[in-house]
């Protein structure tokens, strides 16, 4: 068990999450936290990756229930779970939730849930999410029986689904190795699903009530609502076709050369009005942070007005490299009205950025199904009002919320220099696993991007722990305690190494995107990189991120080539030229020390570190193993080993390791 100094500096709060039970059935194993079942498994594979009874308040918010009359009883041939639960809402409403949870060594899985309320409760959803994982299954054959008892085969997407891929679910059957087949059957509701990975979340969710019923709705008083999941698994498999144990359960991660190459993106800070006077005094010390661009932020609906380009202007005077302007467009006003105002106000104060890109406000919230999309100008005309503002600059579009929008409402790209969308990894579920997990959904993301915009120049960012707006409801969740929640505006992780492992393995996930342009924090402030009050790091001084962003920044134009990893949740992997020679980054991902296998031999990883491999011109040691890169042969392994001391912060090792 870490200490809680270690906790702190890694995830910037003492408060550890609880580590989960697990529960075993002959092959079957699940994970027991809060509750609810996650990674559960056959045979070493993941089947499911979650299955949990969720409440959600108006806002999408998830209700944190109270557990209680907890029993876990586990035998030799399985497992049962059972415990009564209670949501407290405003103004004194209560919803008690009681549930069993049975697991057989016949690969059968039980999960039953009876809510009940003696008040009436308010809520957008109650009731069971079922997370399909999406690595390997992805575009492989799925069997939906209907409610009304049809049944579809077909297959799970494959490049996100801007809506629900499949409605009016009883069941649905997928194939998670060749051989083993995993029945979904969902009692006591309608059930239908979204495809998670517009959020970055790396999963489909099979969820319960029909997105195009009315939300809120009330579960009225002393009514119990039932519903129940059970999972069905078979193994086919003669005992010759049961392959051996994979790296991602064994103890060590093997790292290889991988053969895609392309240029390292340009590096971004967000600057905000409100931070605006912060960022400059950062941007004047001595040893100040220099990226390719800042990204300005605008939007009049925050009640930002002119007085802020006098400060942006101020800062882009002292910026050696590009700047940038997001707009969120008020709409409320004639177009041209509204945005020759915003340009009169630059020029009075002498800022003209070299990119602006314009989003209307209201394209912000989410539209969801069976909803009326909101009133909006067409963004040809939107665009067309831009490009006569602001003709100068590099004309942008796309969203300032996430790619769930822009998959949904997809902007007319013909006559834009470049589109835009962000990312958030705490949109529905907050935990650190689900947090890195959301990595694992990122390449099928840009994958998608590109199926729609082809070779279109495309930005990524502002991408932060932390929420900077909420596109599902009326506001961010506070968070002054400094808590794991999901759709906070404040997130203890981003202080800690927890985010300087969260950036680097996230630019791995998308350097095969080809972007121009990955914004990864903001410069100050809580999305920042300099440190407040009570972090892991003294006051003033930088936060992991800092480094992390440092580094990428100088990275910037040069090539990457893909490095390989036997285990990619647990260990990633890239290499970057650079002046000097070719540097691998290697992130481990996870809470505990990695054991991995690379050209340089066999070495450990602390927990969440970001570490450099540096090879220099003239090294012939090195000049033998940067051969091996090059010519990308995945059996070339040195027998040599290294072991390296845990460091407390991110390792930078940007010299010839000689050891």
């Amino acid at each position: 068990m870490m200490n809680a100094d270690l906790v702190f500096q890694l995830y910037g709060t003492r408060q550890a999450e609880p580590a989960p039970r697990l529960l075993k059935a002959g092959k079957l194993t699940a994970q027991l936290a809060a509750g609810n079942l996650r990674t559960i498994t056959y045979d070493g594979v993941e089947v499911l990756r979650a299955i949990s009874y969720l409440v959600r308040d108006r806002d999408w918010g998830t209700y944190d229930p109270t557990l209680s009359n907890i029993t876990v009883t586990q035998t030799e041939t399985g497992f049962t779970v059972a415990y009564t639960a209670r949501c407290a809402g405003p103004d004194g409403i209560i919803l008690d939730i009681s549930a069993t949870i049975e697991g057989t060594a016949d690969g059968r899985l039980t999960f039953k849930g009876t809510a009940q309320s003696p008040t009436g409760f308010e809520t957008n959803r109650c009731g069971f999410c079922i997370l399909h994982p999406i690595v390997g299954v992805a575009g492989t054959p799925v069997i939906v029986e209907h409610v009304d008892g049809s049944i579809e085969d077909t297959e799970l997407p494959d490049l996100i689904a801007p809506w629900q891929p499949f409605k009016d679910m009883r069941t649905l059957t997928h194939t998670a190795v060749p051989g083993v087949s995993v029945e979904c059957l969902m009692e006591g509701d309608t059930f239908e699903m979204e495809d998670q990975r517009n959020w970055s979340d790396a999963s489909y969710k099979t969820y319960v009530r029909p997105l195009a019923l009315p939300w809120p709705y009330r579960i009225a008083a002393n009514e119990p609502v039932e519903q129940q999941i059970i999972v069905t698994i078979t193994d086919s498999r003669a005992a010759s076709d049961i392959s051996p144990a994979t790296a991602e359960n064994t103890g060590t991660v093997r790292l290889a050369p991988g053969t895609t190459t392309g240029v390292m993106p340009a590096i971004a800070l967000l600057i905000t009005p409100e931070e605006a006077k912060a960022s400059l005094a950062a941007l004047r010390q001595p040893d100040a942070l220099t990226v390719q661009e800042l990204l300005f932020h605008f939007d009049p609906a925050a009640g930002h007005d002119a007085s802020a380009f006098t400060d942006f202007a101020e800062i882009a005077s002292i910026h050696p490299g590009t700047t940038a302007l997001e707009i969120a467009v008020a709409c409320l006003r004639p177009l041209d009205e509204e945005l020759q105002e915003i340009a009169t106000g630059m020029r009075a104060a002498s800022f003209a950025p070299d990119a602006i890109m314009v989003c209307p406000s209201v394209d912000r919230q989410s539209t969801p199904p069976g909803s009326r999309w909101p009133d909006c100008p067409p963004l040809e005309d939107v665009y067309a009002a831009a490009a006569k503002a602001f003709p100068g600059a590099r004309l942008g579009g796309g969203m300032l919320s996430y790619f769930t929008e822009l998959n949904r409402k997809r902007v007319p790209g013909e006559n834009l220099a470049f589109i835009s969308h962000c990312t958030n990894p705490i949109v529905h579920a907050a935990d650190d696993v689900s947090v890195m997990q959301t990595l694992e959904a990122l390449p099928f993301i840009t994958r998608s991007f590109r199926a729609i915009y082809g070779n279109k120049p495309y930005r990524i960012g502002p991408s932060t722990i932390p929420m900077r707006q909420n596109p599902y409801g009326s506001r961010t969740m506070d968070n002054p305690d400094g808590a794991r929640i999901p759709m906070a505006n404040c997130d203890p992780r981003h202080t800690g190494q927890f985010a300087a492992a969260f950036a680097a393995g996230y630019i791995a996930s998308v350097l095969d995107a080809r972007l121009e342009t990955l914004t990864l924090s903001a410069l100050t402030g809580s999305f920042g990189l300099y440190a407040g009050r009570q972090e892991p790091v003294e006051e003033g001084g930088t936060r992991p991120l800092h480094a992390i962003v440092k580094g990428l920044a100088e990275s910037a134009g040069q090539k990457w080539q893909a490095v390989t990893s036997s285990a990619p949740g647990k260990v990633v992997a890239f290499m970057v030229e650079t002046a000097v020679g070719e540097t691998v980054w290697i992130v481990n991902l996870t809470a505990d020390e990695q054991s991995i296998e690379t050209l340089l031999g066999r070495r450990s990883i602390a927990p969440f570190e970001v570490t450099h491999i540096a090879y220099v011109a003239g090294d012939e040691r090195m000049s033998s193993i940067r051969n091996a890169f090059c010519a990308a042969a995945p059996e070339a392994v040195l027998s040599n080993t290294h072991q390296l001391p845990a460091p407390s912060t991110v390792r930078n090792d940007w010299s010839s390791l000689s050891e």
